[in-house]
């Protein structure tokens, strides 16, 4: 576990290189062929990145919530695609295990997501419930020894890629609340469990989703994560968590795009001078560089409550819903001091302006961020 600040700035400064020398001269190669190459996935299992939430007794680095956020700012910086291919390890789709699995289920996978050998995904939504997500239908029937799974889950990130699911199914068909709700591992090559076609997006090339579709899928017993009944609370928990690293990729990507921004209006001249000498232009950069310190500041206060032990699931709202929207405002601006050049793919923006479209639907909608936010407030002011 890092906790000496010259070796989280080591690593910091590592993976800027990485993002710099590496990933961002292969962006346009991945939105091209829709994949991340190889040996730069080699070199992301090298680094440590598949691993950076998970403990260091299995294998991964352990970092804190403030200095996974600190490595998210950099790894923001460029194609969402890279980060969601390791983003998931990190998050979603290992940390239901780090928080209530099992010694053996622990012993088992987390080594192999630490490495990258093993790739993770988190199967909640599904083409019935999303925002709702407590009144998904999936089943988990319980037969003797195993759980036998029928239901379909939808926009699965790196399904494609996966060896495990985290699954939220119904254990129990007449509690039709979040307490009938369980966490199951299942994996790839289990007989019934089967993929979908994979989805044409807007954006995020490289990032693969599809449906993952079980048909009397039967797993072992052992499966569960934690106990009967506690699923969807570990997948709020986890989902907290998640709201602060995506916080900080918007973060991150706004950063990218103001600099983008910058570089070109000080290039670009009309009336026979930069651009950004316009005052227009200079309260678009203005607006932008105070809102993005706004939401960095806001996700490194809610990381740091939450390595004191504090319950975030606000705070975590908070910075996820004014990040995410953040980075949308910023995305426009960006294209608009680009003018035409903006529209068109040879500047990254056009590619980033669709991409970051996605931060204010995934990991709760900008309405079920509100929701939360509300209720939490209403249920505070009544105790």
């Amino acid at each position: 576990m890092i906790r000496d600040p010259e070796t989280l700035a080591a690593l910091r400064d590592g993976v800027a290189r990485f993002v710099r020398d590496r990933l961002i001269p292969n962006e346009a190669l991945v939105a091209e062929t829709d994949s991340v190459p190889e040996p730069i996935v080699a070199e992301m299992r090298a680094l440590g990145l598949f691993g950076l939430s998970i403990p260091e007794a299995y294998g991964g680095l352990g970092l804190t919530m403030e200095e996974e956020v600190t490595i998210a700012f950099e790894l923001g910086r460029t194609s969402p695609a890279f980060r969601s291919l390791l983003g998931t390890n990190n998050g979603i789709g290992s940390q239901g295990l780090v928080f209530a699995g099992t010694p053996e289920q622990k012993a088992h996978y987390l080594p192999r997501l630490a490495s990258g050998e093993l790739i993770a995904a988190f199967a909640l939504t599904e083409p019935g419930s999303g925002s709702d997500a407590a009144s998904l239908s999936t089943s988990a029937r319980r037969d003797g020894g195993h759980y036998v799974l029928n239901g379909t889950k939808r926009y699965i990130t790196n399904a494609t890629e996966a060896g495990i699911f985290t699954v939220m199914a119904r254990t129990d068909p007449a509690d039709k609340s979040a307490h009938g709700i369980s966490a199951l591992i299942v994996e790839r090559e289990t007989p019934g469990l089967s993929l979908g076609k994979l989805d044409r997006k807007m954006g995020h090339r490289g990032a693969h989703t599809c449906d993952v579709i079980f048909e009397d899928c039967r797993v072992p017993a052992s499966a569960l994560i934690g106990a009967e009944g506690t699923g969807f609370a570990t997948a709020m928990k986890v989902l907290d968590k998640g709201r602060l690293q995506i916080a900080a990729v918007c973060v991150a990507a706004a950063e990218r795009m103001l600099a983008d921004a910058l570089a070109y209006a000080l290039e670009r001249r009309q009336f026979g001078e930069p651009i950004a000498h316009f005052q227009l232009v200079q309260a678009m950069l203005a607006d932008s560089r105070a809102e993005i310190y706004a939401a960095r500041s806001m996700v490194v206060d809610a990381a740091r409550r939450r390595d004191d032990g504090s319950d975030i699931g606000t705070e975590a709202a908070c910075a996820k819903l004014f990040a995410s929207e953040m980075c949308g405002r910023v995305a426009d601006r960006a294209v608009q001091i680009h003018g035409g050049a903006g529209y068109v793919s040879d500047y990254a923006i056009e590619r980033f302006y669709r991409d970051v479209r996605l931060f204010r639907i995934y990991e709760g909608t900008s309405e079920i961020q509100r929701l939360v936010i509300a209720r939490n407030m209403i249920r505070e002011a009544k105790r």
